[in-house]
């Protein structure tokens, strides 16, 4: 039996984990749950699953736990930094599944890998602020970091078996998101509401306005690059808008291999999980001939130049990629409260990056020096140059 750490138990990808473990009580423990704020749905979670310990934002969410739950729950309640990295390292655990959103995953993230815990990876920006320490300390301590993004879950599993020296290129399928054939001079008009509304995924709110902009894709970009330690001239990102072909990697005799299967989390999750091993999940497989065809094409870098600005960074290294990031949530956030219009959320980031003085080789204090630099030029920016009309 594996017994599980979940860091963003309440998010969409804990949410399915949960459900995975509920389905296979015999494989998987449920010994630890971080959450931010969703106190109610946590408190169920914790009913169900009885874990040891429990993290949660800060003292005062804490507290407003501790009256909701029964007196007699044997769980410790932790909260703040300090918390996450209790419930990352917690002693009886063997896998941490890192879905937490955004840069509050890197710091836990990496708490569990010098803590010896193999990591079932859905927090990209763990990789995107910090993508070399995290995988040399990976590399040190001999943890397994298994991917639960679906592209990444999908390139591991076409890379099962094979050559690494015959690998020509990865393919990152993306759907589009729902704007992939609006006019992007509309582009302001877009509401919050809108950009939510994805296709084919049910996914966070922020994940899903990062599909809307691509710049999803532009963080899974980086994401590979550490991933599977390829150049970024070898990966490629290819529309594909019935999102059942998770991604493909080709090789240099002209083979190519693809990963199908439905818009379901849960079996990439349940394969980090289970790897090398296959879960029954009861996940139905796509009727190819009721879909009929299944199409691709280049994406559009000029109407959606987020993706343009992560290849940049990615390229460029060193405190970049956690600035990209950085500005990036903060635009999204931005957005997502009606101060800034859709349009201008990858203004911001290009804006940030520009005033940015990248270092090369940065540590982990450097990469986070950077974060908080560009949060706070981005509020600014946001705040004073990019305001919604009428605001001002």
């Amino acid at each position: 039996m594996k017994s599980i750490a979940i860091l963003g138990s309440t998010g969409s990808i804990g949410c399915n984990a949960l459900k995975i473990a509920a389905m296979f009580p015999e494989r998987f423990s449920i010994k630890a749950l971080a959450a931010k704020n969703n106190i109610e749905l946590l408190a169920r979670q914790m009913e169900t699953f009885q874990p040891e310990v429990v993290s949660v934002f800060d003292g005062a969410t804490a507290a407003n736990l501790r009256r909701i739950l029964p007196a007699d729950c044997p769980s410790e309640i932790l909260f703040g930094e300090d918390g996450y990295r209790a419930v990352a390292a917690h002693g009886s655990t063997d896998v941490v599944l890192s879905a937490m959103v955004g840069a509050a995953g890197l710091l836990p993230t990496l708490t569990a890998i010098q803590a010896g815990k193999e990591i079932a990876l859905a927090n990209k920006e763990t990789l995107v602020m910090a993508g070399e320490i995290v995988m040399e300390t990976a590399r040190h301590k001999g943890v397994r970091i298994l991917p639960v993004d679906s592209e990444h879950s999908a390139i591991f599993q076409c890379l099962a078996g094979q050559r690494r020296g015959d690998l020509l290129r990865i393919h990152l399928t993306a759907s589009g998101g729902p704007f992939r054939d609006r006019p992007a001079h509309t582009f302001h008009t877009i509401k919050p509401a809108d950009a939510l509304k994805h296709p084919n995924w049910t996914m966070g709110q922020k994940i899903t306005i990062d599909s809307a902009t691509l710049m999803n894709k532009g963080l899974e970009v980086i994401e590979a690059k550490h991933l599977f330690n390829v150049p970024f001239q070898a990966i490629q990102v290819v529309i594909h808008p019935q999102s059942m072909i998770h991604s493909m990697v080709s090789f240099q005799d002209g083979a190519v291999i693809a990963q199908l299967g439905a818009p379901d989390m849960k079996g990439a999750i349940a394969y980090a999980f289970s790897h090398p091993e296959r879960l029954p999940l009861g996940i139905s497989t796509p009727d190819l001939a009721a879909v009929g065809a299944l199409t691709f094409q280049h994406p559009d870098l000029a109407k959606f130049p987020c993706l343009r600005l992560a290849y940049e960074a990615g390229e460029a290294g060193g405190t970049l990629p956690a600035v990209l990031n950085a500005a990036n949530e903060e635009a999204v956030s931005a957005f997502l409260a009606e101060q800034l219009t859709f349009d201008k959320i990858p203004l911001v980031i290009e804006a940030v990056m520009s005033a940015h003085g990248n270092m090369t080789s940065p540590t982990l204090t450097d990469i986070l020096q950077a974060d908080q630099w560009a949060r706070q030029e981005a509020r600014t920016l946001i705040r004073k140059g990019f305001q919604k009309p009428g605001m001002g």
